[in-house]
């Protein structure tokens, strides 16, 4: 499809809702207006891009209500699905065209953020209990160091030379959720000895001496 196909059932379905619909108005591709309302403007290209999303940008300098129009893709990827959030939050308005069909998506209006205070309170939480700053920025395909991971090592740690009870580690170590990472075993560092005692399993006395050695990752859980 191209470009200028988009332009025919465009026309016909603003004009359904009454506006009259006009081409090529200085920099806009579509200009359309009903009765006294403001204008509204819509730009057409044959992908959803980030050059037609500048340009919509662009226009929102001269009205606010601004549309990027497209052909109706194939499949809704996850990188439409993310250009589209990427639309709302700039608030431009969407429409997309399947032979004469025409479908609204987005309309155009000012983004207002839906905060998520469940996953912030996660972050914030990592954040606070974390000790330093063990990662590097900007790599991938690694191990991340977090704070269950540091407080699990710091067990591991406490555990090396006798087993203990997880209330007592708990105490000594300052790690209110001792009791859940012994019990829950996530690394297979751990195994109950004997009722409210825990000790390192072999696999957990290998881990340890590999995080050692890994001083930064690992600094002040030596004893």
């Amino acid at each position: 499809m191209k470009e200028a196909d988009l332009y025919a059932p465009l026309k016909a379905y603003l004009e359904a809702q009454g506006y009259t619909v006009k081409s090529e108005i200085g920099p806009a591709d579509i200009m359309a207006q009903r009765g006294e309302d403001p204008p509204v403007i819509v730009e057409m290209k044959t992908a959803l891009n980030l050059s037609l999303i500048l340009q919509g940008v662009a226009r929102q300098s001269l009205f606010a209500d601004v549309y990027l129009a497209v052909p109706q893709p194939p499949k809704w990827t996850h990188r439409y699905k993310d250009l589209t959030a990427l639309l709302r939050r700039l608030g431009l308005g969407l429409l997309t065209v399947k032979g004469t069909h025409v479908e609204a998506h987005l309309d155009p209006a000012p983004y207002a953020p839906r905060l998520n205070p469940t996953r912030a309170g996660r972050l914030l939480r990592e954040f606070q209990r974390r000790v330093g700053d063990p990662n590097t920025g900007g790599t991938t395909r690694v191990k991340r160091m977090t704070a269950y991971r540091q407080d699990a090592i710091r067990l591991a740690t406490a555990l090396r030379d006798a087993p203990a009870s997880p209330a007592a580690l708990a105490k000594s170590l300052q790690i209110p959720k001792a009791r859940a990472i012994l019990s829950d075993d996530h690394y297979g560092w751990f195994e109950r000895i004997a009722r409210g005692t825990y000790a390192l399993t072999p696999k957990g006395h290998q881990a340890l001496i590999w995080a050692l050695l890994q001083n930064s990752d690992c600094q002040g859980f030596t004893s």
